[in-house]
């Protein structure tokens, strides 16, 4: 609710007699909400690669006569959110590389570029206002250049890649998809009329018709050529999926390890109300991701489910900007109480996360002011109070609402009748996976990746200490 923002959306494809453009779009479309700022297609037909990239949504980026020029039978695409160096179309993906003769996408963020920008200065390959997924590509590009084949260059280029990465490389005849060693960003392989596909969620196959066949493994590289698929080991591997995919990013109907992202999120309420108990009228989440959780509660509880909060399902991005008086307009613009269901009621408002805690403590007013009696928290994962340095839009830990004030404080500051958070052994209880396959670093400050120089902005203190969580 607090506007955590994903990382980025990846999707590639290839299959001779496929239309790639087409089925990139609606791979695109069911991944949409991975990235909401700009969207691009690249396409090859063997000969050469031809691009389309554009501000906005899906919708909004392509029209059919886009479709129709991306002629080709291997195709990579992306939905970006900004979160690195640089916004707006000029930094939207795919990045081609400096001689057009391969494209990449990538999903997650390099917390440090140290190593890349070392390496690309002493190439003499410019580095000013680059993102980390641009020079990841000038890295590949520059082995590519100097003759090895795409596979070879990037078994060269990954150790210079320190973060989380998913991502699709292509070239005029292959397609590439490779993940860090720790697996943090999903990514999937499927298969479709003989070809085959990539994407960051299972969601997309399902859309296209593409059946799943299984996981790219942490720190393996897959390629796809018209002579056949080759696996190579690039990294030992060391699974550590980010739970917030469970809590928040993913799609209800996508499945990541093999767990459905909804059984998860209908487990994370069950759990909540064994842990918080409470004697109230009416279970209402917020849409659209705590509605499993809902369901999870009032069925473990008895106590009945109500949409009392209506989402306006077309409020995305906007290109007016708000003047002074409608610049708090946020929440009632977006989710809308009903009065009639809500008066002199005793509620239970499941949330997915609180961040900042500023578009929270609107909605419990919001709720308050339609007439409920009681509004009480519950939020179905612990308190986050680590920023993320693999590719979710978190703000500096210090805007983090949980690593400065108490559990209690923050009941305050929200104005909530009482405030309740999901335990993080019951999180990981609620995912069915073992505490060692994940990465927990928004909640207990623990870093499967090294960070780096960004070290210097994390603080650990009495609220932020593991034992905390």
């Amino acid at each position: 609710m607090d506007e955590l923002n994903e990382k980025c959306a990846i999707f590639g494809i290839f299959g001779k007699g496929l239309d790639v453009s087409r089925l990139s779009f609606y791979g695109l479309f069911a991944l949409q909400h991975r990235g909401q700022e700009s969207s691009g297609i690249s396409v090859s037909d063997g000969w050469k690669i031809e691009a389309h990239k554009h501000m906005g949504l899906v919708t909004q980026a392509y029209g059919e006569d886009d479709i129709k020029r991306l002629k080709g039978h291997i195709a990579i695409g992306h939905n970006r959110y900004s979160t690195s160096a640089g916004t707006g179309l000029l930094h939207a993906q795919p990045v081609l590389s400096r001689d057009g003769s391969m494209a990449l996408a990538h999903n997650g963020n390099l917390p440090s570029v140290a190593a890349l920008e070392a390496f690309l200065n002493e190439k003499g390959i410019p580095t000013k206002d680059r993102t980390d997924s641009e020079m990841m590509a000038d890295a590949i590009g520059y082995y590519m250049e100097k003759g090895r084949n795409v596979t070879d260059a990037i078994t060269r280029a990954f150790p210079l890649f320190t973060g989380a990465f998913s991502v699709v490389v292509m070239t005029k005849d292959t397609l590439v998809a490779f993940r860090d060693h720790c697996g943090i960003r999903p990514l999937v392989m499927g298969k479709l009329n003989g070809g085959y596909v990539f994407a960051s969620e299972t969601c997309a196959f399902a859309t296209i018709g593409a059946e799943f066949i299984r996981e790219v493994a942490p720190g393996e590289m897959v390629s796809v050529m018209e002579r056949g698929v080759k696996s190579f080991k690039l990294a030992e591997p060391n699974q550590k999926l980010d739970i917030f995919e469970f809590v928040y990013f993913a799609r209800p109907d996508s499945e990541l390890l093999g767990q459905s992202v909804y059984q998860v999120r209908r487990r994370c309420g069950e759990i909540l109300a064994k842990e918080n108990p409470l004697k109230v009228d009416m279970i209402v989440p917020v849409p659209e991701t705590a509605i499993p959780v809902a369901v999870g509660y009032a069925a473990a509880t008895g106590i009945p489910f109500e949409m009392a909060i209506v989402k306006n399902r077309y409020i995305h991005r906007t290109f007016i900007e708000p003047d002074p008086h409608s610049r708090d307009l946020g929440v009632k613009l977006k989710l809308i109480p009903l009065p009639n269901v809500l008066k002199g009621k005793k509620i239970a408002l499941i949330d997915d996360s609180i961040v900042r805690g500023t578009t929270s403590a609107k909605l419990v007013k919001a709720l308050f002011e339609a007439g409920a009696k009681e509004v009480h928290f519950m939020v179905s994962s612990p308190p986050v109070r680590f920023p993320d340095f693999y590719g979710i839009d978190t703000p500096q830990q210090a805007k983090l609402i949980a690593a400065t004030k108490t559990i209690g404080e923050i009941g305050k500051f929200l104005g909530a009748t009482s405030l309740h958070y999901l335990s993080l052994d019951g999180l990981i209880k609620a995912t069915g996976l073992p505490r060692e396959q994940l990465s927990l670093s928004c909640f207990n400050g623990e870093y499967p990746v090294d960070i780096l120089d960004r070290k210097a902005e994390i603080e650990y203190n009495q609220l932020t200490r593991p034992a905390n969580c």
